[in-house]
């Protein structure tokens, strides 16, 4: 809003003075949100780091053998820097942490991030198979239930969203493999290739009917769960944006009402959905380690959860890092894409 008594008059001046005062605004915006982010992945790595500290068990456990003297086991733990106090554990964790270090897994005797880029690959291809069937599913959805709005068909289709959004990912993931690998035999129930296979590259392995066949179930199950998130926010987009002047407008000029959700309703629904892509991805890379161990999917999620029961506490707390900083950053794009790709969104002092 304008002052009192102030010129209301616009000029050159006054258009390149509110543009630098925008983008000023917004280079605060950001850097606000990057300190943000650092904080949070500090805060992060800090309680991860005194939660692996303080559990019970020996974290050496598959190096030590029970013929080791005593002098042997205190040369190992030096080795791994746990004979240090807790305070300079922690101030070279942190050091190590920034140059991307994240120590030796205990179990495979090999640095954690290499064991970690060993099964990343299978996560991220099952992330991006959900995403796909989720995100094209649930938009098309989220636009068919704004366009039968008040009908049975809205009803039943908001009642099966939800119950797909809070219904256990084990509970689905079971039926799935009884409906379409033991009864119709249609799809392996488990793992990433038969028996015996190796890959030689990536590429072969994605371009393998094998591998394909093997990805199909676990991706079904998570896009299930994951669909719900844009078919619900494309509906409710869809419904406010279908009251805006431009969308009479269109109806006045005799458009159909096909074209009208479709071009002008659709198209500017789908933002939001879109930007909530990216908080979405930072979920679901760490947050299918239930269809990982349903299905014997070898991601990150099956390697942090057999870290854990085999106390190997350098590898799960990498694992478990990975996939927070994966989480947050995803969050601090996507407000970073909501700033630019919204017109709505406004960077004013009060801000």
């Amino acid at each position: 809003m304008l002052e009192a008594g102030s010129d209301q008059h616009s000029t050159p001046w006054n258009s390149s003075e509110k543009g630098a005062n925008a983008l000023g605004n917004r280079s605060k915006f950001i850097w606000s949100r990057l300190a943000q982010m650092v904080l949070t992945l500090w805060i992060i790595a800090t309680i991860l780091f005194f939660i692996f500290r303080l559990m019970p068990g020996n974290p050496l456990v598959a190096y030590i053998d029970p013929t080791f003297t005593k002098e042997q086991q205190d040369i190992l733990m030096a080795q791994f820097g746990l004979d240090k106090p807790l305070w300079m554990q922690y101030l070279i964790y942190l050091a190590n942490l920034v140059q991307g270090e994240l120590g030796d897994s205990f179990k495979f005797r090999a640095p954690v991030m290499e064991v970690i880029w060993g099964v990343l690959p299978n996560t991220l291809y099952l992330m991006l198979f959900s995403f796909v069937i989720a995100y094209l599913v649930g938009i098309l959805g989220g636009v068919l239930l704004a366009w039968k709005r008040k009908t049975k068909f809205e009803t039943i289709g908001i009642i099966a969203t939800l119950f797909t959004r809070s219904a256990p990912q084990m509970w689905v993931g079971m039926i799935v493999l009884v409906i379409f690998s033991f009864h119709l035999n249609w799809f392996p129930s488990g793992g990433a290739s038969a028996t015996g296979v190796v890959y030689a590259s990536e590429w072969e392995k994605l371009t393998s009917l094998s591998f394909l066949k093997h990805l199909f179930l676990p991706s079904l199950t998570a896009a299930i769960y994951l669909m719900g998130l844009p078919l619900l926010l494309m509906r409710s987009n869809m419904l406010d944006v279908m009251g805006e002047s431009y969308v009479e407008v269109a109806r006045m000029r005799g458009l159909s009402e096909r074209r009208i959700m479709l071009k002008y309703a659709a198209r500017n629904a789908a933002l939001p959905v879109v930007t909530a892509m990216a908080v979405g991805i930072g979920y679901a890379l760490g947050g299918n380690v239930v269809i990982e161990m349903v299905f014997s999917w070898p991601g990150l999620g099956r390697l942090l959860v057999n870290a854990v029961s085999a106390s190997d506490y350098a590898l799960a707390q990498g694992a478990f890092i990975l996939s927070a900083a994966v989480m947050v950053i995803m969050n601090f794009v996507a407000d970073i894409l909501y700033s630019f790709l919204d017109p709505r969104v406004t960077f004013g002092k009060g801000r």
